[in-house]
C-alpha cells in the first residue's frame, strides 16, 4: 500500500517517483490524491497560471489518419475546410487576444507539415505578433524539420506545440500514417533549434491508465515542461464516435498523477475542458496550472472573461510559467 503523503514529501524534496509508484497512486483515494497534488504545485509553481489561446489558421483536408481528428480526410465530420489565413488575419486575432489579457497565442495548422510557402506567411504572422503585443507566439504545424524551426525561432516564435497523443505502446492503434518515432524526432529537431516545446495527448482514446502514465515518463524524459491534457470529445464520422466521455473525477485523476511525474512543469487543460460540468475549476486544486481559452480547433471553448473571472476567485496570477 503506497503512502500518498510519504510520496508526495519525496517528490518536494526532488525525487522522480517511478512508473510503479504511479501507477499505484492511480487507484489512491481521489481526494487525498488531488490535495497532495495540489500540494506539490503550489510548492513548484506557486499561483502562477499559463493562459493561452489557439487560432485554426488552417482547417480540414488532413492527410493524416488520427482518429480522433475531425479534420482527418479520411473521415466525414462536416468540419469546416480552408486554406492557411493571411499572416493579417492571423495576427490581428492575435491582437484581440492580447487585449483580453492572454499572454500566449498558438497558430495551429492542419497536415503533415507546411509547405515553404505556408511557412513564410507563419513566419510573417509571428514577426507582426511579436512586434505588436506581449504574447509569447507558439505553433502547432506538424512534423518539421530542424531548419523549420530554425526559421520559426527567428521569427519570433518561442514554443512548438506537438502532441504525443497516447503511449508508444497505443500509438499505433490511433494512428498509421506517422509514427510515435516521427514524433519524438520533430520535439527533439524543435529543441535542438532552441525552442521550448508543449506536448502532451488525449485521454479517452481506449488507452489504459497505464499508457498515460507511460507518456508522462517519456514527456519528463524528453524534459516537457508544458503538458496538454485533452479530454476526447467523440466527434461523429470518426472512429471514436462511440468512445465514452471520461468524467470529471477521470480528469482530476490524471491530472494529480501527472502533477506526481511532472512537479515543476504546467499541466494544461486542453481541448474538452469545456465538457467538464465546472469547466475545469476542480482540476486547477488537484495538479492543474495551465489552460487553452477562447475557442478549440473545431469545438467551442470557454470564454478569456470567464477564465479569468474563475482564476481571480481561485488566487491564480495569469503569466508565463515555463518559457
Amino acid at each position: 500500500m503506497i503512502n500518498i503523503q510519504s510520496l508526495c514529501e519525496q517528490v518536494l524534496q526532488g525525487r522522480l517517483i517511478s512508473r510503479q509508484e504511479a501507477a499505484a497512486l492511480y487507484g489512491q483515494p481521489l481526494e487525498e490524491l488531488c490535495a497532495a497534488a495540489d500540494r506539490i504545485r503550489r510548492y513548484f509553481c506557486g499561483n502562477r497560471f499559463d493562459l493561452c489561446a489557439i487560432i485554426n489558421a488552417k482547417s480540414g483536408q488532413c492527410p493524416e489518419n488520427c482518429s480522433f481528428c475531425a479534420q482527418s480526410a479520411h473521415y466525414r465530420t462536416g468540419a469546416e475546410e480552408y486554406p492557411l489565413l493571411s499572416a493579417q488575419a492571423i495576427a490581428e486575432q492575435a491582437e484581440r487576444h492580447d487585449e483580453q489579457g492572454v499572454l500566449r497565442y498558438s497558430m495551429v495548422t492542419s497536415g503533415r507539415r507546411l509547405t515553404e510557402q505556408e511557412l513564410d506567411v507563419v513566419c510573417r504572422a509571428a514577426d507582426r505578433i511579436r512586434k505588436t503585443t506581449r504574447m509569447a507566439v507558439c505553433v502547432s504545424v506538424g512534423l518539421l524539420d530542424g531548419e523549420q524551426y530554425r526559421r520559426l525561432k527567428n521569427a519570433g516564435v518561442t514554443r512548438v506545440h506537438n502532441n504525443l497523443e497516447t503511449s508508444r505502446r497505443f500509438f499505433p492503434s490511433i494512428c498509421t500514417t506517422h509514427t510515435f518515432n516521427d514524433k519524438v524526432s520533430a520535439i527533439r529537431a524543435a529543441q535542438d533549434a532552441g525552442l521550448t516545446v508543449c506536448s502532451g495527448g488525449i485521454m479517452g482514446l481506449g488507452e489504459t491508465p497505464e499508457d498515460r502514465i507511460d507518456m508522462a515518463l517519456t514527456l519528463r524524459g524528453l524534459g516537457i515542461k508544458s503538458v496538454p491534457v485533452n479530454m476526447l470529445n467523440p466527434i461523429p464520422g470518426t472512429p471514436l464516435e462511440q468512445n465514452a466521455r471520461l468524467s470529471a473525477a477521470d480528469i482530476r485523476r490524471i491530472a494529480a498523477v501527472y502533477r506526481f511525474i511532472l512537479p515543476d512543469a504546467d499541466i494544461r487543460l486542453a481541448g474538452g475542458r469545456g465538457l467538464l460540468p465546472d469547466k475545469g475549476k476542480s482540476c486547477f486544486v488537484s495538479g492543474a496550472n495551465a489552460a487553452i481559452s477562447g475557442d478549440m480547433l473545431t469545438t467551442a471553448g470557454i470564454t478569456v472573461e470567464t477564465d479569468m473571472k474563475m482564476l481571480r476567485e481561485l488566487g491564480y496570477e495569469v503569466w508565463h510559467c515555463n518559457e
